[in-house]
């Protein structure tokens, strides 16, 4: 009965396998504008899978496909590496109009359709004459203060060029940064075929008010295949500039308020890593949550730093922002991503509140708010611990507890003379097991031939009681053995000999006062369960407890207080 589930899964695997591996894909276009004639571009993108060859004949009513190519791109900022899988598609409009490309099959994938304005030649395109001239262009004209203006700037020739200079655009009170490579396609301009050489700039203005761009300069040789002197590089001198621009800038609406000023065409949040609701989250149990924030027009400069809001009943720890930019088609998208090792510190609900991000919508010239809503997340006790979340301790004619597992356990004894609690006697059988554990490894490492001296075992019995000093001169040895393990062990024993409540390692450092012990510890930790290279040095080991431990008082409402100590997280990577 086995073989055929076996066979079953093996056959819906193999027909899952070609639906996975295909990536979404996007679909972008070099412009929303042009003019009859001109060449446009079609890119699809995909950050996973190679894109294989579309079907184009639904755009043969609207277009001409001139060509196609593909390519892969690879990237490694901040750490993280990123493929970019790229295929053009090279189109001429047929007609003027809102042509529209619709979405394209490819794979088990459909692209989003796209739309693109074909207008008329202008009158200035109509009366240029000659075999080379420039072009510059603005998109948009009227942009905002911090608003990413795309500048096209487009040399058209109909002959071969050499010694070919364009210079750089120049405007004083704006940012002004080359995006990718240049274009080449062709155009017809008065009846005459031209080919193009496209260039594209991201123009940030950075005051209100109108700023002006000096002409762009052509200056170069043309090549008359007809004339011999050509071959020898003896070409005409020619020279060409474009028309001067003006941007009329706008500064941020007075109502705009304090938050910071994100103009852009498109701007979204996310946030992952929440926990599924089939895995249970324990107090004390990390997780990770990504809050990532992307926006069309903005470099990631620009974008606000991301951070959690005050978490009840958890602690946040933040890591290291990956932030970056990438350019599809003249746009910057400017990506910024935080993330957090979140640890919760109590059982119960642990509401992550709501984030906002509040943004200036160029495209429909109004304000948009982006948001994450709240989510509440469940949190259990951790695995051996009480339910409770911080109820006090019951007094000495309290009846009996139940904990963990139902089963009736006594409460402390108090000293009628002292006032302090005495010693049970499953404590000290604790104590003697793990001293014969402790027993047991030093015979296995004499055994091993290992070199770092054991620690010396603390015996128990009426002829030989252990005193605190022996247990701290047990440690202070296991100190300087280096080895993490029989350190830990040794540090416990001593502070089992002090606390005898204390059961792990966790538990010291959320009852001690002092930051450097309580790091110390977490330190020895990570380097005994978290894969660290390497533990905490003898020599800061031994400093850090040389003086004994710093306890905190009963009462403060520190971490000891708690019914379960908070845990010191370390990095997976």
């Amino acid at each position: 009965m086995i073989r055929p589930w076996r066979s079953l899964v093996a056959i819906l695997w193999l027909a899952l396998v070609p639906m996975l591996a295909q990536a979404a894909v996007r679909a972008t276009l070099d412009r929303s504008t042009a003019h009859l004639g001109e060449t446009v571009t079609l890119n699809l993108h995909s950050d996973t899978a190679p894109i294989s060859a579309p079907d184009l004949s639904v755009l043969n009513q609207d277009f001409q496909v001139l060509g196609q190519s593909s390519g892969t791109t690879r990237s490694f900022v901040n750490g993280k590496s990123t493929v970019d899988y790229s295929y053009g598609v090279a189109l001429r409009p047929l007609h003027e109009g809102t042509l529209q490309i619709p979405p394209l099959t490819i794979g088990n994938e459909q692209t989003q359709p796209l739309t693109l304005e074909v207008t008329a030649p202008s009158a200035a395109d109509a009366d240029v004459h000659g075999p080379v001239f420039v072009e510059a262009r603005f998109d948009p004209q009227h942009p905002y203060v911090g608003q990413q203006v795309a500048l096209s700037v487009k040399l058209y020739y109909t002959t071969n060029l050499a010694n070919a200079s364009l210079s750089d655009p120049a405007i004083d009170g704006a940012d002004v940064n080359r995006l990718g490579n240049d274009t080449d396609y062709q155009a017809q301009r008065n009846g005459r075929t031209y080919n193009v050489i496209e260039r594209r700039y991201a123009v940030v203005p950075q005051k209100a008010g109108a700023l002006t761009m000096a002409p762009i300069v052509f200056q170069g040789d043309l090549l008359d295949p007809n004339d011999p002197n050509s071959f020898l590089g003896m070409g005409s001198p020619v020279q060409a500039q474009s028309n001067a621009l003006t941007l009329q800038v706008q500064a941020a609406p007075a109502s705009w308020g304090p938050s910071a000023w994100l103009p852009a065409r498109q701007l979204t949040l996310g946030l992952d890593g929440l926990p599924d609701a089939g895995m249970p989250v324990r107090v004390g149990q990390p997780f990770n949550l990504t809050l990532r924030i992307d926006a069309i027009g903005l470099s990631f400069e620009a974008l606000p730093d991301l951070t959690l809001p005050t978490l009840d009943g958890a602690t946040a720890y933040p890591d290291k922002p990956v932030t970056g930019n990438r350019v599809d088609g003249g746009w910057i998208i400017g990506h910024r991503e935080h993330r957090f090792a979140i640890v919760p510190g109590r059982a119960g609900s642990l509401t992550l509140p709501a984030i906002t991000v509040k943004w200036w919508n160029v495209v429909t010239d109004q304000p948009e708010t982006a948001t994450i809503p709240a989510h509440t997340i469940q949190v259990l006790p951790a695995i051996g611990a009480t339910a409770s979340t911080g109820a006090p301790a019951p007094a000495a004619s309290a009846p009996a507890a139940t904990v963990g597992t139902g089963r009736p356990q006594a409460p402390h004894a108090i000293d009628s003379g002292t006032g302090r609690p005495t010693r049970s006697p499953w404590m000290w059988t604790a104590l003697v097991l793990g001293v014969l554990w402790l027993f047991t490894l030093v015979a296995l490492l004499l055994r091993r031939g290992r070199s770092p001296r054991p620690v010396k075992s603390v015996r128990t019995g009426p002829d030989a009681p252990v005193t605190p000093k022996d247990r701290r001169e047990a440690f202070l040895r296991a100190a300087r053995s280096g080895d993490t393990g029989t350190q830990a062990h040794a540090l416990l024993v001593w502070a089992q000999g002090e606390r005898p409540g204390l059961r792990h390692l966790e538990a010291v450092a959320a009852a001690l006062d002092s930051q450097e012990q309580r790091a110390m510890i977490a330190t020895l930790e990570r380097a005994r369960y978290g894969g660290a290279a390497a533990g905490p040095s003898p020599a800061a080991l031994e400093a850090a407890f040389v003086h004994g431990f710093a306890w905190r008082e009963a009462g403060t409402g520190g971490p000891a207080d708690e019914p379960l100590p908070p845990l010191y997280p370390f990095k997976l990577r």
